[in-house]
């Protein structure tokens, strides 16, 4: 081996490195270990004890210092799922962006772009801006963009004679600009928030921004702090008495009934699931607030009766007007409230009161708000609160801009908290004239175009302080006071995926994970050190060796380890072992031909180069493609499989080659097997060429019964493909899953999916309710049915983990999916014509991989529902199938490289045969003990992860274990047949062999 001493000095330094990298996760294990010594049991002591241990030197490198601040952010980082928190993905609308930097955001054309272009967006990659301005082309053909963009804003960017490609241009930048203002808002919050180690990161160019918090135990809390805009306005409002909203509003539930009833169709919202109780309408039906009377044509029902009255009052179905009852019959209720609604109506009152046609009725500066805060104990319904907006703009008279600083704190009653703000000179001028101008009136506070408050003026307020109450806990108000600090956001962040790990969880993932690592590694060195006597001891050093260069570079690059990375990690074990039993067969085949033990270790490890090369830069190539495809616990998962194949490389390579030099320099005897493995494989000949029909046929009824199951049963979609919320519960007893479905049936308004999960105490709810709702509103309403019907099944139960994906990010995610796929299979194609010269083994590598996938998905529809595990189609089963395509590739590549081999020795001698199936034939026999050792490893490896990994992971293992087994059928009875037939070139290559061999 040549330069023998720069690779010895690169294997120590690489050793060095990493347990340098290392040592502070090992400090800071130690410092946290004292902590819980130290409180006992009390997590608040344990706390606070690390919070003073801070600023302390913990650690002496010998070169420098580190704190334990410094060491904790440089220990190896744990995954959500692995130590609990929240993982969120948030996507800046560009919706709201594209209305705010106009002159006209209630401009029809304008809308209407932008509702057809959310409709184009479903079916294109193309991003949101571009899609505007095809949209609007659409809608406003001939009007120019710039018309609706010339602003005081833009005007140095925007003229009249700017063509609409200039302003969508600008638009782009506006909107690019936006993401990462936004980007930086969100790290300040997040900075302010005291979260340890948090994940903040920009996704391509997607407008997306991930957010993963380790140990956050308040997700409630995370997501008003996430996607609030702090966009804080003081409005004056109109009065439900003295301005005469009520009769206004009564107005326009009779424009509504009139236009339904001209329709004569339901097409301003649905007549059926109304909160508001209809007897109200009858009620406000006889004072002089409304001039509705009920006909009677003859006797109704209770029924008919009903529905005539929700025909007649389509408005007041959904809303209960602010009305009181006197002596002198109903009055309407003084102040800004003018109504109240169940949160789940609040979209469809907003959807009534939107129409130009009901606008009409009520004064052209009116604008209907909701609370930001519920109005009951159960937290079920809101006040909806007029705004007056009095400037010529439409603008609010007071914004954001205004407050030089803020702070939260305890209000004057000490039981509550509230925001004191502190004004800049010219807002507290503004502030001080709007006070004046509306004293005996009220002043909206709104955040984010919710009201926090609306108190009554007294006096006219100078020096520009003021403060916000609206309920609020210590919490709430210092984390309203931190957003307002921090800024105001261009545009408002949705949160469109959302994943939470409870604490308990995540000691489960741990132990699940560690034991399943455990016992993979002690399989695999048992098996290595049988079946390769000494040389397998070589095999295990050069393994652990490379566990351990695994860890230092996730630990240096900042990677954090995830479940599926551990499962990585496992996985590259049993790859890491593959380049080692290429090598030690090939020279055991050279001891076999009586070749010296020196020159058979030197020439096995020549021999096996080309095909260890081959096989790991393919399982590289799709590691890569996982890795930008992949989200969250996928791309963890991808990030130590590629670190796995690069350590591996080096581990099998030149770790191993230098310990044997050493024993060859000892003169030490090194055995590649014992009696029983010795001849194991010896004199094998299975006839793979000639039964190739059988295989076709076999694979092909499999697939066959597969599509037939997928038109029949279908699959089973993980919410991560078809949108919607998940939440994983355990009770403390047992718990049948149609139980829990009727418990939470009538509180969800339709039935929940509820499949048993990791045994008979815990379940898996899947639902849509209100995932259309892109709200913490929304967001709080659902977590509170689940748990309102949760607790009617009277058992104890924890929400161990949750998880929600947006309708858009769920089509992302399948299209992301398939191009993963699509894409792996180019590459590979494109990699095999490169090496091997001949398209008939590109085309014949891939017609093997997309019959892997198919088997594996046959496997899944004919499946799922049958065994006791989850067989969901998800972003983990993705990873799984792109992992099995690399092994089958890897697989594939090896017995293409011994065929290449042996057919290029065809015409030197006749040792193989003359025809070309016979060389084929015989070179698949020569790799079949490979082959079979290999995928043993692997399956053993993978067998553990089923096992013992955890319910998590174990239809991501389950999968694999799948397709190891038909990777390895494949590359053997599909790939290479395939090829076979593809190449007609077998009578040609006959002849120029007779031929060679004659003039021989």
């Amino acid at each position: 081996m040549q330069s023998k001493g720069a690779i010895r000095f690169l294997a120590i330094a690489f050793a060095v490195a990493c347990i340098f990298q290392l040592s502070f996760t090992w400090v800071s294990r130690n410092v946290e270990s004292n902590a819980a010594e130290f409180a006992n049991g009390n997590e608040a002591k344990k706390q606070s004890y690390l919070d003073s241990m801070q600023g302390q030197y913990v650690y002496n490198s010998g070169f420098k210092k580190y704190t334990y601040r410094d060491v904790k952010e440089r220990e190896l980082n744990l995954g959500l799922d692995l130590k609990g928190g929240m993982n969120v993905t948030l996507e800046i609308s560009l919706v709201d962006l594209i209305k705010n930097i106009s002159n006209n955001p209630q401009d029809v054309k304008l809308n209407a772009a932008i509702t057809r272009a959310i409709e184009m967006q479903k079916n294109s990659q193309e991003n949101f801006v571009t899609l505007f301005g095809k949209a609007f082309k659409e809608v406003a053909a001939g009007q120019k963009l710039a018309t609706l963009y010339t602003t005081l804003e833009l005007k140095n960017r925007v003229t009249f004679q700017s063509s609409n490609d200039q302003v969508l241009a600008v638009i782009n930048e506006e909107a690019k600009g936006a993401i990462d203002r936004s980007f930086n808002i969100i790290r300040s919050r997040i900075d302010k928030f005291g979260v340890a180690q948090p994940n903040i990161q920009l996704l391509g160019n997607s407008g997306r921004i991930l957010v993963e918090l380790p140990g956050v135990k308040e997700p409630e809390r995370v997501r008003k702090l996430l996607q609030g805009t702090a966009n804080l306005e003081f409005w004056e409002t109109y009065d439900n008495q003295k301005d005469n909203i009520a009769n206004l509003l009564v107005e326009a539930n009779k424009k509504i009934a009139a236009l339904r009833k001209a329709n004569g169709t339901a097409k301003l919202t649905d007549t059926t699931d109304a909160t508001a109780d209809v007897k109200d309408t009858v009620t406000i039906a006889k004072t002089g607030l409304s001039a509705l009377k009920a006909e009677k044509k003859g006797p109704m029902s209770k029924a008919d009766s009903t529905q005539k009255l929700r025909e007649e009052n389509p408005l007041f179905q959904y809303m209960q007007p602010a009305v009181y009852q006197t002596d002198k019959g109903f009055m309407a209720g003084e102040g800004p409230v003018v109504g109240m609604s169940a949160i789940k109506d609040t979209a469809k009152i907003n959807e009534l009161l939107s129409d130009a046609r009901v606008r009409s009725v009520f004064p052209r500066n009116l604008r209907f708000l909701w609370n930001a805060k519920t109005v009951d104990k159960e937290g079920q319904f809101l006040q909806l609160v007029a705004i007056k907006a009095s400037s010529r703009d439409g603008k609010a008279p007071l914004d954001g801009g205004a407050i030089a600083d803020a702070s939260g704190d305890y209000g004057q009653s000490g039981a509550k908290g509230e925001v004191s703000m502190a004004m800049s000179p010219d807002g507290a001028q503004i502030w001080k004239r709007l006070t004046k101008d509306n004293i005996g009136k009220s002043i909206a506070i709104v955040l984010d175009n919710r009201v926090y408050s609306f108190p009554t003026v007294q006096a006219e307020i100078s020096g520009g302080r003021s403060s916000i109450t609206g309920n609020f806990t210590i919490n709430e108000a210092k984390d309203l006071a931190n957003i307002l600090k921090a800024g105001k956001m261009p545009a408002p962040a949705r949160i469109v995926e959302e994943a939470i790990v409870g604490p308990s969880l995540g000691k489960e993932s741990i132990t699940a994970g560690v034991l399943s690592f455990g016992i993979a590694l002690v399989l695999v060195l048992v098996f290595m050190a049988f079946y390769y006597a000494k040389a397998g001891w070589v095999a295990n050093i050069a393994l652990i060796a490379n566990v351990f260069f695994i860890m230092g570079v996730l630990t240096s690059i900042g990677a954090v380890l995830t479940l599926p990375g551990i499962a990585g990690i496992v996985l590259a074990i049993g790859l890491s072992v593959d380049a080692n039993i290429l090598i030690f067969e090939r020279i055991r085949e050279e001891l076999n031909k009586g070749t010296a033990l020196t020159n058979a270790i030197s020439d096995g490890f020549k021999g096996a180069m080309s095909s260890i090369l081959d096989s790991n830069i393919t399982t590289l190539l799709l590691g890569i493609v996982l890795f930008l495809y992949g989200t969250g616990p996928v791309k963890g998962f991808a990030t130590t499989m590629i670190i796995g194949i690069l350590t591996s490389l080096f581990s099998a390579i030149f770790i191993t080659r230098l310990v044997f030099e050493y024993m060859l320099r000892k003169n030490q005897d090194i055995s590649f097997s014992i009696p029983a493995t010795k001849s194991l494989f010896s004199g094998v000949n299975f006839n793979f060429v000639g039964n190739r029909s059988k295989y076709y046929m076999f694979s092909g009824a499999v697939i066959a019964a597969g599509i037939i199951s997928f038109f029949v049963r279908g699959f089973d979609y993980g919410v991560d493909f078809e949108g919607g919320r998940s939440y994983q519960v355990k009770f403390d007893n047992v718990v049948a899953a149609q139980d829990v479905r009727t418990a939470l049936t009538p509180v969800l308004e339709s039935a929940p999916e509820v499949k048993t999960f990791g045994g008979d105490q815990q379940v898996k709810i899947t639902t849509t309710y209100l995932i259309q709702e892109n709200t913490e509103v929304a967001d709080a309403t659902v977590e509170s049915k689940i748990n309102e019907g949760l607790a009617k099944t009277g058992l104890k139960y924890e929400i161990v983990s949750s998880q929600k994906v947006g309708p858009t990010i769920a089509d992302d995610i399948q299209k992301s999916a398939l191009y993963a796929v699509l894409l792996s299979c180019v590459i590979m194609f494109l990699f095999i014509l490169v090496r091997f010269q001949k398209w008939q083994y590109g085309l014949g590598a891939v017609l093997a991989l997309v019959h892997d996938v198919a088997i594996v998905l046959s496997v899944y529809t004919l499946l799922h529902g049958i065994l006791p595990f989850s067989l969901e189609i998800d972003q983990h089963f993705i990873a799984a199938i792109l992992t099995v395509m690399s092994y089958s590739m890897t697989d594939t590549v090896v017995v293409f490289d011994r065929i290449r081999e042996y057919l290029s020795e065809k015409g030197k001698n006749n040792v193989y045969g003359t025809e070309k199936k016979s060389v084929i034939n015989y070179a698949l026999n020569a790799t079949l003990s490979r082959t079979v050792l290999t995928s043993s490893t692997i399956f053993i490896v993978l067998l553990a992860i089923f096992l013992f990994g955890g319910e998590v992971i174990r239809g991501f293992s389950f999968a694999l274990l799948v397709g190891i087994v038909i990777g390895t059928y494949s590359s053997i009875c599909i790939a290479t047949p395939i090829v076979i037939d593809l190449d007609n070139s077998e009578e040609k290559e006959e002849i120029k062999v007779d031929a060679e061999l004659a003039i021989k």
